[in-house]
């Protein structure tokens, strides 16, 4: 089952978006700043990760910046979520891999279909890593 990490400061956010996760399968994990993402990936990591912007004590964008320079090798996906997609986000994101904006209000039925493509694509590509490998041998 694949693991989603949702972090908000927004009990309502949280509430709808992890009944939803759960009803489309996934095992959803939640916390309420990045400080608590940090301590939640760092018992779990997720395969994906759903974080605000703006929240108390760790805000979003700290929390991503934080994950790029102590986990260089991540593997996992961080969605965005934000009503501000402004520059000023678009500049600070674009050093960081695997990581891609969903616009608020997000509809439920984007975010499923967004998560949906993401982990096809990711077994299309650990797929063919594993037929490269087989063929050098």
């Amino acid at each position: 089952m694949k693991r989603i990490l949702l972090v908000d400061d927004e009990p309502h956010v949280i509430r709808i978006l992890k009944l939803s996760l759960i009803k489309a399968g996934y095992e959803v994990a939640e916390a309420a700043n990045g400080l608590q993402a940090i301590d939640n990936i760092s018992q779990a990591t997720p395969d994906v990760l759903i974080t605000d912007i703006d929240m108390p004590r760790m805000n979003g964008k700290e929390l991503c910046m934080h994950i790029e320079k102590t986990l260089p090798e991540r593997n996992f996906m961080i969605f965005v979520l934000t009503s501000r997609a402004d520059n000023e986000h678009r500049i600070w994101t674009s050093s960081i891999n695997n990581l891609e904006f969903l616009e608020k209000p997000v509809s439920i039925r984007k975010l499923l279909t967004r998560l949906q493509e993401y982990f096809t694509d990711l077994e299309q590509n650990e797929e063919e890593a594993c037929l490269t490998a087989q063929s050098t041998q």
